[in-house]
């Protein structure tokens, strides 16, 4: 994970930023924060007030950014929390005025998502201390697809209006496609846990494997069943582990079949449906294994995207809350 960030923080002159919303991509949003500040990240990203608490306290010279702004009823914790506000809407910019404080501003360059209208910023942000003027691209995954050029030429020309200490406009996908975007501040996403490519264009490496102990081991003649649905029939006599994972778990039921696991270097499949809390594997080619032992469940975003017809983003975002996170 160290790795990925320092891929976007060598890509140019621009800060490299880490957003850290959805507990960290699912990887638990403290530990992250800890590690990528530890190697130099200064400016991380949430989108809810109520993932600022678990972050605390935070190091020396960090600064940390709530996406979704903030409305009348967050002002109190707003007020007290060590995180500024980037405000999307008139009536939030009306709210933060009062209390003089820097903020930060999200211009709708194009997305119709979240964001001042271009030719409203200036206005809006008459009288704020804007700290960082932010937009967010719409189709970074395509690189040729126009809307890219037309909000990068949007962006600049609000940024020339509204003033501001530092501009930030690229995600991790939008880091790729050249200094031109870069600004300065980049905004990492899911680059930084597996997910698409890095600025260089090589593939975001991996950055966690799962493991599941094997609750029972079965043997199952060839022509019977497993599983919900018996939508896996053995074609041999095989030997299937059952273990301790499934989709409460984030191990998507997508992965049916398609999934696998490694025991002593071996492909293990998936055997049958993921149910809630359990999957099978087909264990018949690893003999040593005993119940209790465990098995490696490889996990890397892209290829279970791949063959699950699920994103990365949501795979790694449902990771569960059962799992013990070691760190290393």
């Amino acid at each position: 994970m160290v790795a990925n960030w320092r891929a976007f923080a060598a890509c140019g002159a621009a800060e490299a930023g880490a957003a850290i919303k959805a507990d960290g991509y699912g990887l638990g949003a403290r530990d992250v924060l800890m590690r990528l500040a530890a190697a130099g990240c200064r400016h991380f990203f949430v989108a809810h007030w109520h993932e600022v608490p678990p972050l605390l306290p935070l190091p020396d010279g960090i600064r940390l950014s709530v996406l979704h702004g903030v409305t009348e009823d967050q002002m109190p914790s707003a007020l007290v929390l060590p995180a500024e506000p980037v405000l999307s809407t008139p009536a939030q910019a009306a709210l933060w005025r009062q209390t003089g404080r820097p903020v930060e501003v999200m211009v709708d360059t194009g997305m119709n998502r979240l964001g001042l209208a271009p030719a409203d910023a200036a206005a809006i942000s008459n009288g704020l201390e804007v700290a960082v003027l932010h937009s967010h691209l719409a189709c970074t995954e395509e690189p040729a697809h126009p809307l890219n050029a037309a909000q990068l030429a949007c962006f600049a020309a609000v940024a020339e209006q509204v003033p501001a200490q530092r501009r930030a406009l690229a995600n991790s996908a939008g880091a790729g496609l050249g200094p031109a975007y870069h600004f300065d501040l980049l905004r990492p996403g899911i680059g930084l846990y597996g997910g698409g490519l890095l600025p260089d264009g090589r593939p975001s490496q991996p950055v966690f494997r799962l493991y599941a102990r094997i609750i029972q081991l079965r043997a199952v003649p060839a022509g019977a069943a497993v599983g919900y649905g018996a939508s896996f029939v053995a074609a041999r006599h095989s030997r299937i582990a059952t273990v301790a994972l499934g989709y409460a778990d984030g191990y998507a039921r997508g992965l049916s079949g398609v999934g696998w696991a490694l025991a002593g270097g071996i492909r293990c499949m998936a055997a049958g449906r993921i149910s809630m809390d359990l999957a099978a594997f087909d264990v018949t080619d690893v003999p040593q294994l005993a119940e209790d032992d465990w098995l490696e469940i490889p996990f890397d975003p892209e290829a279970m995207a791949a063959v699950s017809g699920r994103t990365a983003y949501e795979l790694l975002v449902a990771l569960g809350q059962r799992f013990e996170r070691v760190w290393r």
